[in-house]
């Protein structure tokens, strides 16, 4: 299986392959009170059913110890973003006390996200390094709000969305470390279509995420987003970024062959699902700052059954 890297990939290989295991203390699994644990777990699974519908979906295609640790990711991932979106100036120490506190082997029964989350990582082996560097990815949004150049903006691509990838493959398992940067590639991936469908919301939250020197050369500026502006200029913009989006989500498809068979169907589920927000920004005619795109539950479930038949045949 061929895979063919770029020269904004090389730097994120690297951080990718540099992973530590620490292992969790002997009795970390055992000692747990199951019914804590399964309270844990339920709070998991009701925060990712309120916030991400289309992971939620996902997610419920999985066995059901993996389903659980997935939620419990999820969890972990939506506390660190949250402090991030929510906190005001002390946000950076917030961060800092939850990274302490979601690394632990032992965290208190009260913190049910902590608590699933620790017995996730510890029943399937989660690299410690990829939870670091997703909180490292999130908390460069206390201090760049701008991006000159697709490498750049992969880069905290990489640290906001491959780390959940790569985390997502140890809880589902794997044939081979050539899964590594297929997961890479499709975090990047699911990450440019939040980015891409979010222009307007993080526009008018301060942020802007598009590469600097792409907007210049399709002669776009930021007033025409404060202003909202759905030039000719504006559509060829957009129909560049989601065609170099689809590839980068053709590319990183292969990769699915890679994971054990009961976990396949749910990473198809997740991208495929998540690849057909582009096509409702394309029928929103590339309004992005008055239109959320999105796939109903209807869309969404009727999806399945194709899913299902091509992530079978490959």
């Amino acid at each position: 299986m061929e895979f063919k890297v770029s020269s904004w990939e090389r730097p994120l290989l690297a951080r990718a392959t540099q992973v530590r295991f620490p292992e969790p203390p002997e009795t970390q699994i055992a000692k747990q009170d199951p019914s804590q644990l399964d309270r844990a777990y339920a709070y998991c699974e009701a925060l990712t059913a309120a916030h991400s519908r289309s992971f939620h979906l996902a997610s419920a295609l999985l066995p059901p110890a993996k389903r659980r640790a997935a939620r419990a990711l999820y969890a972990f991932c939506r506390v660190t973003d949250d402090i991030v979106d929510q906190s005001r100036g002390e946000a950076a120490e917030r961060l800092e006390a939850w990274r302490h506190q979601a690394l632990r082997w032992d965290p208190p029964v009260e913190d049910r996200i902590a608590l699933a989350w620790a017995d996730a990582r510890a029943r399937f082996r989660v690299p410690e390094s990829y939870a670091e560097q997703l909180i490292d990815g999130v908390a460069r949004d206390l201090g760049q709000v701008r991006y000159a150049t697709f490498e750049e903006l992969a880069a905290y691509a990489y640290g906001v969305a491959s780390t959940v990838g790569l985390m997502s493959m140890h809880i589902i398992g794997f044939s081979a470390p050539e899964a590594v940067p297929y997961a890479v590639k499709m975090g990047v991936a699911l990450q440019l279509t939040n980015i891409l469908r979010d222009v307007g919301e993080d526009w008018r939250a301060g942020r802007l995420y598009l590469p600097r020197e792409e907007m210049i050369f399709f002669g776009i500026r930021e007033e025409d987003l404060k202003r909202g502006d759905l030039s000719s200029r504006w559509r060829a913009f957009m129909r560049f970024q989601i065609d170099r989006n689809r590839r980068l989500y053709e590319e990183a498809r292969p990769g699915i062959r890679l994971l054990d068979p009961d976990g396949r169907f749910a990473i198809g589920a997740a991208a495929d699902l998540y690849a057909g927000i582009l096509d409702a920004i394309e029928a929103n005619d590339y309004d992005v700052f008055n239109k959320r795109a999105h796939i109903s539950r209807w869309g969404k479930l009727s999806r399945l059954p194709g899913i299902w038949w091509r992530v079978r045949r490959a």
